[in-house]
């Protein structure tokens, strides 16, 4: 008898079993490798038939900030200024529902940053590159002299751009309000690793596809803005992919999403208690992109005062609430003496 352990011993394969599983693996290799091609081979073609870029919606007005050809929208001609910065996949057009209501009273500008909107793409997508472009677009529109000190109003992660550019130049900003935004580099604000995972010809060909799909993009709509926003129609769903279509659209959406959502450390945006100028938070108390102690946490850190929560209001309430967004803007605006 053997003395070796029982378990020790090598079970051997059936004769045939083994060259028939050599030949299965080889034809599951091979298999895998023609649909790859096949894939491969597709997303080229779809590329290439989907090369044509559209065109920015005609009429509309551009000016030189810093380095950056950029886009712009102007309501209102009499009141004090107040300049709108978006945040994330948006654009100037996201504030399309608030700016008329704020302009009974002021002067409105909403610019788009690089990287989103029709503003011409130029990195790098950091929170201090895109300051210097809103601190160009400012000198551009005669913004910041004594008297036409505006007040910046920032959605989410528009507001670590307009606190960089308070921090830089206090004298020359009346106020501040952070619109569902903290201004920080942590959670909502990290990197987005999507275009590492994704590699072209693939990511191009997921993308363009998605920016066809209506459902898709009312989707993340609803998601982000609740029942208390208008649907989009067509016409609607144009405003969001229309950005991502146009020439270095898909390359300023790639480099953002490598620089991931600006954003600056807890301890320089602590430094606006220090810079003199009036702040305000506001959220929705029902936004999902950031925890339920980030508005209060956020009004403590800048030295603002309680945070103005939103029943109900979700990440996008400049859309879901222009009028309780447009009375925290009045009541900043009163604090500042604008």
């Amino acid at each position: 008898m053997s003395s070796e352990p029982a378990d020790a011993r090598v079970t051997v394969p059936p004769p045939g079993r083994l060259p028939r599983l050599r030949r299965w693996a080889r034809r599951t290799a091979i298999a895998l490798a023609a649909m790859l091609a096949l894939v491969t081979c597709a997303s080229f073609g779809y590329n290439a038939l989907t090369a044509h870029r559209a065109t920015p919606p005609p009429g509309q007005s551009y000016v030189r900030a810093a380095d950056v050809r950029t886009r712009y929208r102007v309501w209102g001609t009499t009141g004090g200024p107040v300049v709108l910065v978006h945040g994330a996949f948006e654009s100037a057009d996201t504030w399309s529902r608030l700016a008329p209501v704020i302009a009974r009273d002021h002067r409105v500008y909403a610019l788009d940053l690089t990287g989103a909107g029709y503003s011409a793409r130029r990195g790098p997508y950091t929170a201090g590159h895109l300051a210097t472009q809103l601190l160009g677009f400012l000198d551009a529109m005669g913004l910041g002299a004594h008297g036409q000190r505006p007040l910046l109003v920032a959605h989410s992660s528009g507001a670590a751009v307009a606190a960089e550019a308070t921090l830089r130049a206090p004298g020359r900003i009346g106020g501040l309000l952070m619109l569902d935004g903290d201004a920080l580099n942590t959670g909502a604000g990290s990197r987005t690793p999507i275009g590492d995972v994704l590699i072209n010809p693939y990511r191009t060909s997921l993308l363009r596809l998605g920016l066809r799909s209506d459902w898709l993009i009312r989707t993340f709509y609803n998601a982000q803005c609740g029942p208390s926003c208008p649907p989009l129609d067509h016409a609607g769903t144009q405003v969001w992919r229309r950005p991502y279509q146009v020439a270095g659209g898909e390359s300023g959406l790639w480099g953002s999403l490598a620089a991931g959502n600006p954003g600056l450390p807890a301890a320089r945006v602590a430094r606006l208690r220090e810079s003199g100028v009036p702040t305000s938070v506001v959220f929705g108390a029902d936004d999902g992109i950031f925890g339920k102690d980030a508005p209060a946490q956020t009004a403590v850190r800048i030295g603002a005062p309680p945070a103005t929560l939103i029943p109900g209001g979700r990440h996008l309430t400049m859309i879901s609430d222009p009028t309780t967004v447009a009375t925290a803007i009045e009541a900043l605006a009163a604090r500042a003496g604008r």
